[in-house]
């Protein structure tokens, strides 16, 4: 076949036209694009605000309908008088004020005006704000469009628009049903990272009582002269100008007023909490913590030393260099120990091979030891491991007798209820996981007569001025309180254990104590006076080593430490799983904010969050950790509120503490018996 012959074959180019809007669903377009300009403040075109293309589907489930979308300017709408919301109930508010002021002006039944007017006399007239986005460009000089002049629809105090061959009804009360925008396909761009455009994209449907067109009106009829320009200034403006918009914006500015209130009470609650914790001492003592705690403060009044990095890389050499440990303990990792008397010097005697031993404590006061109770021997632990050493934990249920004892003129004293106390602490101790060849626990009421020899030299050594002085006794405490500080100074020194250390008073081993910030006067005491009780060569002049750890916070959060005798300011090791999330959802103070908005723009405080704070003392993994602090300190990601954080830390502390009371459960009193009986570790 030839060229020729293939061409004449070819079928006829056929000229498609678009297809025509029914004039219901064409007028309800004007009314929407009027209602969104009105209720959200914004011109009607022009710009950032230029509408779409209608797309028209004529009949869709029985119902004529179309969609089309709207500029509004940048971010959060920059073109609008209305703020438009980012969240979905905003949103949703939104959307539904446009559909009540689109039907509003359905019922007023507004008459419609058609004209027709010169391209170059339109624009020149009214401007580019009558058009479209299809419509914006000029139709090409050859083109039969060219010369062909606008048809323009009017509504008043509505729109002024461009409308091509569609036909428009004769009044808004004419499209025969209810506007209905479909809320499922229809949706607000807010602009964010990637677009910073916002926009409204509409979708809606004619609704008719009887699913038909049967009750639509007539077209409107063309009128000869156009609009006077001052009628349509109003339209060009960013106000609003609907009345469903004015009630919008004044339910967001009483939401912004609440939430500013919001605001501005947390910020007085966070002035005045910070004006009673400055104006209320810090108060930290061997019986007392209150005050807000300025643990810079307390190093300067103990005079005690920081733990810095150049003491940890040494501590870490001894111990994961040496391969006894994996790791440094998180206590460490974490400033939670954070100060030390003479740990260098502990280190000294490593390096040099020379003995040391461990020697902590716990006074028994409740049956039950709880979270903060823990902390200290978890530690302690580590440290056992880490330098493979002996060591001894002093029960002191004689001083929770002197200070808290009751006699009764029948039953008599209350000393029996705190010797048993001992033996339920003993076993929450065992539990923790010591190496039992090289722990001895023992109780005063039992052991002290060992002691006693150095309990007398510390008597002798210490005047009665100074334990006032350092422990604030009077002439109204009794005389046990006064004499027991010498008892609790005593396992400081290792002839107090001839037969555990198998020491005499000529040994120089050397003693460190992990403990709590506020036990330090004690053996701020005893340092002073250690040079009298050990030989001249003991490397620390007979002082011992102390490293110091911060207060475990409690529920409540605040200031100073947990205590036993409010049971729902601490998690107890006897809890059940039930308890220990019930107090963390409860009870655990949040430093998050009061909604889910000023959550993601604030995010929490981390420093007073007490979930978070726990999970820094207990929860292991350091990246997690770092990825929760993240997320809830900006208010976003996986961890972005207090419920979540609370959630990871109830999981952790149930795990934490379903497992103690398993290993507790295998302690007999056998075992205990075993722990505390005198025999050497060395």
């Amino acid at each position: 076949m030839s060229t020729t012959e293939a061409t004449e074959q070819k079928k006829p180019k056929v000229e498609r036209s678009k297809p025509v809007s029914p004039s219901n669903v064409t007028t309800t377009f004007f009314i929407l694009r009027g209602a969104i300009a009105g209720v959200c403040g914004c011109p009607i075109g022009g710009g950032e605000t230029t509408p779409s293309l209608m797309q028209p589907s004529y009949i869709k489930d029985g119902y004529p309908s179309g969609k089309f979308s709207i500029g509004l300017g940048k971010k959060n709408g920059t073109a609008c008088e209305l703020s438009i919301p980012d969240d979905d109930e905003g949103q949703a508010a939104l959307l539904d004020a446009v559909e009540e002021a689109a039907n509003r002006i359905v019922s007023e039944g507004i008459a419609i005006q058609v004209f027709t007017m010169e391209r170059e006399e339109a624009v020149s007239k009214y401007g580019n704000s009558i058009f479209d986005q299809s419509q914006m460009k000029p139709p090409k000089k050859k083109s039969k469009d060219a010369n062909k002049p606008l048809s323009l629809v009017y509504i008043p105090n509505v729109i002024l628009g461009v409308v091509m061959s569609n036909p428009v009804l004769a009044s808004t009360g004419g499209i025969g049903g209810k506007i209905v925008l479909e809320k499922d396909q229809c949706k607000i761009v807010v602009g964010g990272k990637k677009s910073k455009k916002c926009e409204m994209v509409i979708k809606f449907k004619i609704s008719t009582d009887d699913d038909s067109n049967s009750s639509v009106g007539t077209n409107a009829i063309p009128v000869t002269s156009g609009v006077d320009s001052a009628m349509i200034q109003p339209f060009l403006t960013d106000r609003i100008r609907m009345e469903e918009g004015t009630r919008l914006m004044e339910i967001y500015l009483a939401e912004k007023l609440k939430e500013e209130a919001v605001i501005a009470s947390e910020e007085t609650k966070a002035e005045e909490k910070e004006k009673s914790n400055d104006d209320e001492e810090m108060i930290v003592n061997a019986f007392e913590v209150k005050g807000k705690i300025d643990y810079s403060k307390i190093v300067d009044q103990f005079g005690s030393q920081l733990i810095d990095r150049e003491l940890l890389e040494r501590v870490e050499r001894l111990t994961v260099g040496r391969g006894t440990v994996p790791f440094l303990h998180r206590f460490l990792r974490r400033n939670i120990f954070f100060s030390n008397r003479d740990l260098s010097k502990i280190c000294d005697c490593l390096e040099a091979n020379k003995p040391i031993y461990l020697y902590t404590g716990r006074g028994p006061s409740s049956g039950a030891m709880h979270l903060g109770h823990l902390v200290p021997f978890l530690f302690t632990k580590w440290l056992q491991q880490a330098f493979q050493c002996p060591l001894v934990i002093q029960m002191t249920d004689d001083e929770k007798f002197l200070f808290k004892g009751e006699y009764d003129d029948i039953k008599g004293d209350n000393l029996d209820h705190f010797a048993n106390l001992t033996i339920e602490n003993a076993r929450d101790i065992i539990a923790c996981g010591f190496i039992p060849e090289k722990t001895f626990i023992f109780s005063d009421l039992d052991y002290v007569g060992k002691m006693y020899p150095n309990i007398v030299r510390i008597w002798k050594a210490v005047t009665n001025n100074t334990v006032n002085g350092i422990f604030g006794f009077d002439g109204t405490s009794n005389i046990g309180k006064i004499a027991f500080p010498a008892i609790q100074a005593a396992p400081s020194f290792p002839s107090s254990f001839p037969v555990v250390l198998n020491c005499s008073r000529d040994s120089d081993m050397a003693c460190l104590i992990p403990c709590a910030i506020d036990q330090d006067p004690y053996f701020r005491m005893t340092r002073d006076i250690g040079h009298k009780l050990v030989p001249k060569s003991h490397p620390l002049g007979g002082k011992p080593a102390l490293v110091h750890s911060k207060f475990f916070p409690p529920l409540q959060g605040g200031q100073g430490k947990m205590s036993s005798s409010d049971p729902n300011s601490a998690v107890f090791l006897t809890d059940s799983m039930e308890d220990i999330e019930r107090k963390i959802k409860e009870h655990a103070f949040s430093g998050g904010q009061d909604t889910k908005k000023l959550q993601e723009e604030h995010g929490a405080n981390l420093d007073d969050d007490v979930s978070f704070q726990w999970l820094r003392f207990f929860l292991e993994d350091d990246a997690e950790l770092e990825s929760i602090g993240d997320d809830y300190g900006k208010g976003s990601g996986e961890y972005w509120s207090t419920s979540i954080v609370k959630a990871r830390l109830v999981q952790l502390l149930q795990e934490l503490v379903a497992d103690h009371q398993q290993k507790r459960a295998e302690v007999t009193d056998e075992v205990v018996s075993d722990w505390m009986k005198e025999r050497c570790l060395c």
